[in-house]
């Protein structure tokens, strides 16, 4: 693999020494017996890297392979399900009228399409925001799956504020992935849904012989809600081994890194980038505590860093768009270029170590990586 075209500029990056000692609740279990239910769920791969192992280093390397989920092309289908099931439940549970509701939501795309083709599965309607960025094929999916989609000119925080206004019409529920102080509980739903990628992790590398588990996790983070639920899986354990974790984030939108940088949740302003799937300029309310206390260090890469890793995992088998590539694109950014070995040694890692990628979307998921594979 090509060394980092340009070593000198400053890496973008977060580490914390005392992360791996942190510890938290576990998901609750019948999440995972949740997905089993469903008719057409499958665990997702998890394929070995040898020439990546070899170029950083280390003993192996895996990456689980979110291009075909639930028949949706990114891992995003595993917390919508959670939550509209449980979001229906409850309404149910209390005495809410049996005529379909609209579930309400704002995404730059997978998120959206998720609840959407959980809405129209159910019989329930759908009402998607997608801010500006989010390419017209990304846009078009959501509206092949009989969501009405709203289209806003402003960034993904504008798009959430409008979803939420709209949510407060009657028959509605806000379906959102990212939470904020007053609306946490379904977020925290679609937390949940997501440990059964984890969960699948551990049992498929304990088939590859690795049954202590990772030495390292790489996530792809926008909001933080997916980093949420692997601290939660991998810090919820009371002993034994504890895995470094690696938030990645585009330069145009890192607001997990600025805010660990900080030391308290920030907003920042995003730019335009191909990983449109993390161009958020907030982490969620109930993601922060697990990212402030639980992350080991967090990078920030720029689109051509997730093309190029994005090629890297074509050539290898792997249909991974921008922000799914991002995983590598970072981890290879804090192996490589000035300051390499201080960054290893803040990761832990060493010959013997065993690193997982989580590539979160397949091309399907987001036009803007050239040509898209069906999932």
């Amino acid at each position: 693999m090509p060394e980092n075209t340009s070593p000198s500029r400053p890496l973008p990056w977060f580490a914390r020494p005392d992360a791996r000692a942190w510890r938290c609740e576990p998901a609750p279990a019948e999440v995972r017996a949740f997905h089993f239910s469903l008719p057409d769920y499958a665990p997702t791969p998890l394929t070995e890297l040898p020439s990546l192992a070899d170029a950083w280093g280390v003993g192996r390397v895996f990456v689980k392979d979110e291009s075909c989920r639930l028949g949706l092309p990114a891992f995003k289908a595993l917390g919508a399900s959670w939550a509209v099931h449980r979001t229906l439940a409850e309404r149910a549970a209390n005495g809410g009228e049996p005529a379909p509701v609209t579930l309400v939501t704002a995404t730059d795309g997978n998120h959206g399409r998720a609840v959407a083709r959980m809405a129209r599965r159910l019989g329930q309607e759908a009402h998607v925001f997608v801010p500006q960025g989010v390419h017209p094929r990304a846009v078009a999916a959501i509206v092949a799956e009989q969501a009405k989609v709203t289209e806003v000119p402003g960034p993904y925080d504008e798009a959430v504020r409008l979803a939420a206004e709209a949510a407060a019409a009657p028959d509605t529920v806000l379906v959102q992935d990212t939470a904020w102080p007053g609306y946490e509980q379904i977020p925290r739903w679609i937390v949940e849904g997501y440990s059964t990628l984890c969960a699948e992790i551990d049992e498929q590398l304990t088939a590859e012989g690795v049954s202590e588990g990772p030495d390292l996790v790489s996530i792809p983070v926008g909001v933080g809600s997916l980093a949420q639920a692997v601290v939660t899986h991998y810090r919820s354990r009371p002993c034994g081994h504890a895995p470094a974790l690696l938030s990645v984030e585009p330069e145009t939108a890192p607001c997990v890194l600025e805010s660990l940088t900080l030391g308290a949740p920030v907003s920042v302003p995003t730019g335009t980038t191909t990983m449109a799937g993390l161009n958020c300029g907030t982490p969620s309310s109930i993601a922060w505590p697990h990212l402030r206390d639980g992350l080991d260090a967090a990078v920030a890469v720029a689109d051509a860093d997730s093309a190029r890793a994005a090629g890297v995992l074509a050539a290898a088998g792997v249909s991974s768009g921008p922000c799914g590539a991002a995983s590598l694109a970072g981890l290879r950014a804090a192996l490589t270029g000035v300051g390499a070995e201080e960054r290893r040694r803040a990761l832990g890692l060493g010959p013997s170590s065993v690193v997982v990628l989580l590539s979160t979307e397949g091309t399907a998921a987001n036009p803007h990586s050239g040509r898209a594979a069906a999932c």
